[in-house]
């Protein structure tokens, strides 16, 4: 359920006033479901842009359309206008967008999965790179692929066995070994030049 508050609704209308288009109404969807990167994103929309798969919450005044997607996401959800001293502020809080941890008994590719994407991810994505699993082998073995400032990175070797294998063997202990199958000498601005020779 999404609980919007009278303040909210007055503010989204008169957001709406200012944009003077009949009809208008106001998008929420989440981007990034599921990982530390989830945020909530609004936009104005008319009912000619919708795509027939929206939830319509009636406001006072203009309809809130969540997109059906992200609908899970925003189970409960709470948006609110809040007035400060010092300026005032739309917040929305969505405590599962983030997803959450794998519970006893998860799969060890789900819980590999879950590290990759709430520690390691995120500081990979710092310095312009990205990283994608392959595969968990039945051994235990991660294979990963670089892409972004990581794909050809000089470093790129120091960051999988002191940073990604470390994190991934203290998180998940069935993790033998990770290995890289990305062909470096086809990236394009690596964060760090390899060294020529």
């Amino acid at each position: 359920m999404i609980d919007i508050s009278e303040r909210a609704q007055a503010h989204f209308q008169r957001l709406i006033a200012q944009q003077g288009e009949e009809g208008l109404g106001v998008r929420l969807r989440v981007v990034a479901a599921g990982t530390p990167a989830a945020q909530c994103e609004l936009e104005f929309c008319a009912t000619t842009e919708l795509t027939g798969d929206e939830w319509t919450i009636e406001c006072q005044g203009f309809n809130l359309y969540v997109d059906g997607e992200s609908m899970p996401w925003l189970d409960p959800a709470n948006i609110d206008y809040e007035v400060t001293p010092t300026g005032s502020q739309l917040n929305i809080r969505a405590p599962r967008i983030k997803g959450e941890a794998p519970g006893e008994g998860a799969g060890v590719v789900e819980r590999v999965k879950y590290v990759l994407e709430t520690e390691i991810a995120p500081g990979i994505a710092s310095h312009g790179g990205r990283i994608s699993l392959v595969e968990v082998t039945a051994a235990g073995v991660v294979v990963l692929r670089f892409g972004g400032g990581c794909h050809g990175c000089g470093m790129v070797d120091v960051t999988l066995k002191n940073g990604v294998e470390k994190t991934l063997r203290e998180r998940v202990p069935e993790v033998t070994e990770v290995r890289d199958v990305t062909d470096h000498a086809t990236g394009e601005k690596p964060y760090f030049e390899r060294k020529a020779g």
